[in-house]
């Protein structure tokens, strides 16, 4: 209870100091352009990543206790270990792609 406490502490301070950094009306500064589009391309990239790391560790998790109850199947367990962690880092990079499309679109 007191990390989610912690947390809407420094979500508050976060969202009352964002408009320190706001443009005075009338200002001459030069426009900073959108960052919307690269900061969400990079939280998309991490999430997709992060999320297939954890993935990944349990498919290995899983092969280890599986293995360790039966070695005389490390043929048909070393072929679905390979096959799932390749469909799973495929996934990552299709996420890669089609980020960077998005980016490269916007």
């Amino acid at each position: 209870m007191r990390k989610l406490w912690y947390l809407f502490v420094v979500l508050a301070i976060v969202m009352l100091a964002s408009p320190a950094f706001a443009q005075q009306a009338g200002s001459t500064a030069a426009p900073q352009g959108n960052w919307s589009l690269p900061i969400g391309c990079g939280i998309g990239m991490g999430l997709a990543a992060g999320l297939a790391g954890m993935g990944q560790g349990r498919v290995a998790g899983s092969v280890a206790e599986s293995l360790a109850r039966n070695p005389g199947a490390r043929p048909g367990i070393n072929l679905a270990l390979f096959l799932g962690l390749a469909f799973i880092e495929s996934l990552v990079l299709f996420t890669f792609v089609l980020l960077f499309a998005l980016y490269l679109r916007g």
